[in-house]
């Protein structure tokens, strides 16, 4: 029901296409909304390489997307993401304020037990394609604004048992997270044009085939 619902929208999205003016069109990106397991489908594959990779390449935090505010996209991520706000004082510092990690579903009520995790890995990023990609290119999507599944604050301690693995070695703990998360993580592949050697793409088809194969990945390519 669902998968024919999104090719259903899918369809009447194209129809309108010749609605919507020129200009207006290539100005914005359209989002793609699709099934997990297309939206694997759509994942190129290719050889990782990490030859070169070093963290200083991506340039993170920057100033955020409100450089007037004085918070860092550290800072944003948290504010945006707060089931309680925190009480944001002089200098961007956070006090007070609730969180919940998604992946292991542990409440914090501390700003500084929580990590900012990149979905896909800085270093994963690098073998799938961020290597080629200019300094500001790699700052961009160290710091991407634009898309709220590309930054999630976990707690520092699920971050880390994640590091730089991708899903054939590594799922969220709680098992309520984990279609949620393998969507998030097409949908970061997708929308940066990363790609995936062929035992991340078998891991990924396993859950688009079994249990999240209703899950939905909605991405916007980035600029």
């Amino acid at each position: 029901m669902i998968k024919n619902l999104v090719r259903g929208f899918s369809a009447l999205s194209l129809a309108l296409v010749p609605l919507v003016s020129a200009p207006a069109a290539l100005a914005v990106p359209a989002a793609e909304v699709t099934i997990l397991a297309d939206a694997v489908g759509l994942v190129q594959a290719a050889e990782e390489d990490r030859a070169g990779y070093t963290r200083s390449s991506f340039k993170h935090w920057n100033s955020g997307e409100d450089e007037s505010d004085g918070c860092n996209t550290r800072a944003e991520v948290l504010l945006a993401e707060a089931v309680v706000a925190p009480t944001l004082e002089a200098g961007c510092k956070l006090t007070g304020g609730t969180w919940i990690s998604y992946y292991d579903g542990q409440e914090v009520t501390s700003p500084g037990a929580l990590d900012i995790d990149h979905m896909v890995p800085l270093a994963e990023a690098w073998d799938s394609g961020a290597s080629a990609w200019t300094a500001a290119r790699r700052e961009a999507y160290a710091n991407d604004h634009g898309a709220n599944v590309s930054l999630v604050a976990v707690t520092a301690r699920s971050n880390r048992q994640k590091s730089d693995q991708d899903p054939a070695d590594w799922m969220p703990p709680s098992p309520e997270a984990q279609c949620r998360y393998v969507g998030e993580w097409v949908s970061t592949k997708l929308r940066w044009q990363l790609t995936a050697d062929d035992r991340e793409l078998e891991a990924l088809k396993v859950y688009a085939d079994g249990p999240c194969e209703d899950t939905i990945v909605r991405y916007t390519p980035a600029a």
